[in-house]
């Protein structure tokens, strides 16, 4: 007898040893019962998932003389007949049949009676493939067949079929068949045929299969007669996968930024012989397991690897920065996409490697995140050690700046010059502008109330200390150092905003500040806002101060009367 296939050999022929697809079997079981057939099907899904061989069941099935649940009994003398050939089932493949002449010649001899059964089947594989022409053709019959006439469309690309086609049919859609199914499926074949096996062996052929049954059993097959027994380490030499230890090696120092390393593990596997689209296949699974690892609880029942293995993969993702994994992974991706378009692909693949290995060389947002959390992870280990960078200092009359401290963000930000209204306020000549532009001051005046610098949070509050218009300390001055010291406080970003158009005079020993404002006005008077500028006020020696509204600057006031008695004869409009 003629070797078989596996898939041939172990086609099944009834639906209860069908893998998977139960809502399809389900639905065509509970019509054969019901004797509710209809008269077109589509099956549409992946390959190798069971659409042709459902077919041949369901065609057994509506012609068996005594079916059992819905499948064909294969005893009664129409199952055996159509078991040995018969005209009642025609099979017909569009990809080699798709013109309008073989659809004509269909349409013709459908009008012929079932020769054993009650039904004529017609099943068309790969109905995409047909013409428009023999669509056209095929129309008129899908839409009114003869009584006894059944038509079962199988096809991977629904896309392709016209609306006029689709919607004649029922239609049912096979789904990927998961991979533990898959190892049952096999398992159960190999131990059939009296095959040894490695749990992991099965394990790498089901995943390697894709949800296809036929792809697993093809690969099976490859991989039985490869040795004695089946092991993990022969599915892969069958595969033509690379050395697992020699990929592990490359992804490790593409993950740990170890250049030479990655680009010389490239040179050796490919130097073996190893096409470029294979070792980029092996490197993203590797990447794939590698998250696996590193994000699931239930990593090693997941992988089906052996525990050598599973350990090494474990240990490169305990390593791994996953923004680094994450990073390597969407780069050869997109290097995968594009070898089908470069002229070298090896040029390809190590410029991939390049860019995922050296992330320096990468301007993009994503390397330097990367680049980032490197350094984050080498200064935890202490590998490298953590330097103050000395910055320059911003010199100050009065005393030189302390170290700044960063408040607690509060949603508003200071720029790190002197604020411009310092210009303003200290133009009489306390603050000098060379000094605060950072320039050496050539010869310290020594002013004793210019030298008491704005406390810290941390330092006791002097006394206060009067000052007045005749004090040693103006009112401009006052509120310069009270504006400074404000900006230091945390959480004051409203109350500087506020604070930032106030005039300032002395009435007495009193500062007083005004604004045109109403709402500022109101808002300074508050008890939490009074009571914070009165502990800056006392800090900076001011003894007491006032807030208080007036309708306008008596700055513009003066200016006004000294223009209407410059220009007396012409006349002026204040707007």
């Amino acid at each position: 007898m003629a070797h078989l296939s596996l898939y041939r050999r172990f086609r099944p022929d009834s639906f209860d040893k069908m893998v998977r697809q139960e809502h399809v079997v389900r639905i065509l079981k509970n019509q054969i019962e019901g004797n509710a057939i209809g008269h077109a099907y589509l099956f549409t899904g992946p390959r190798g998932t069971g659409k042709t061989t459902i077919a041949r069941i369901f065609a057994r099935a509506v012609n068996c003389e005594h079916p059992r649940e819905g499948s064909p009994c294969g005893q009664c003398p129409t199952c055996r007949a159509l078991r040995e050939g018969s005209l009642d089932i025609s099979e017909i493949d569009a990809a080699s049949n798709n013109g309008v002449a073989e659809m004509r010649d269909l349409r013709e001899k459908v009008q012929y009676p079932p020769v054993t059964g009650k039904y004529k089947v017609y099943i068309i594989d790969e109905v995409h493939m047909l013409t428009d022409a023999a669509f056209n053709a095929l129309l008129k019959t899908l839409e009114e067949p003869p009584a006894h006439a059944i038509f079962i469309l199988a096809t991977t690309e629904p896309q392709k079929i016209p609306a006029t086609i689709l919607s004649r049919c029922m239609r049912l859609d096979f789904k990927l068949i998961p991979e533990e199914d898959l190892e049952k499926h096999l398992k159960s074949i190999l131990d059939e045929i009296g095959k040894p096996y490695e749990e992991e062996a099965v394990a790498a052929i089901a995943r390697a299969g894709a949800g296809s049954d036929r792809d697993m059993l093809s690969i099976a097959e490859a991989c039985i007669v490869y040795a004695d027994t089946l092991t993990y380490d022969a599915v892969c030499a069958v595969l033509g996968a690379a050395d697992f230890h020699e990929t592990a090696k490359l992804v490790t120092a593409m993950l740990t930024f170890d250049l030479g390393t990655a680009i010389g593990s490239v040179e050796r596997i490919l130097a073996e012989g190893k096409s470029v689209g294979v070792l980029l296949k092996d490197i993203l699974q590797l990447l794939s397991r590698i998250t696996v690892a590193k994000t699931c609880k239930n990593a090693e029942k997941l992988l089906s690897l052996p525990k050598e293995l599973y350990a090494e993969i474990k240990s490169i993702a305990d390593k791994a920065d996953g923004r680094a994994v994450l990073r390597a992974t969407e780069i050869l991706i997109k290097t995968e996409s594009e070898l089908r378009f470069v002229s070298s692909p090896r040029i390809a693949l190590e410029t991939a490697i390049l860019r995922a290995s050296h992330p320096a060389c990468d301007a993009d947002s994503e390397a330097l995140i990367v680049r980032i959390g490197h350094l984050e992870e080498e200064l935890k280990k202490g590998t490298i050690a953590a330097q103050a960078v000395p910055m320059p200092e911003i010199a100050h009359a009065d005393t030189p700046s302390p170290a700044k401290e960063t408040p607690p963000d509060d949603g508003f930000s200071f720029p790190e010059e002197e604020p411009i209204f310092e210009e303003a306020y200290f133009s009489d000549g306390a603050v000098p502008r060379g000094e605060r532009a950072g320039h050496a001051k050539p010869a310290p005046v020594p002013a004793p109330a210019e030298k008491a610098s704005a406390p810290q949070a941390v330092s006791p509050k002097p006394a206060p200390v009067a000052g007045g218009p005749t004090g040693e300390m103006s009112a401009e001055v006052a509120f310069g150092k009270f504006m400074r010291a404000l900006r230091k406080t945390p959480k004051s970003g409203v109350l500087f905003t506020m604070c930032s158009d106030l005039l300032a005079s002395y009435e007495g020993e009193t500062l007083v500040l005004t604004t045109e404002s109403e709402t500022i006005y109101t808002a300074l008077r508050r008890e939490d806002h009074r009571k914070a500028m009165e502990e800056i006020f006392a800090g900076i020696g001011v003894a007491a101060f006032d807030v208080r509204k007036q309708g306008a600057k008596p700055a513009l006031k003066s200016s006004i009367e000294e223009l209407k008695a410059s220009f007396g004869d012409y006349p002026i409009e204040i707007k």
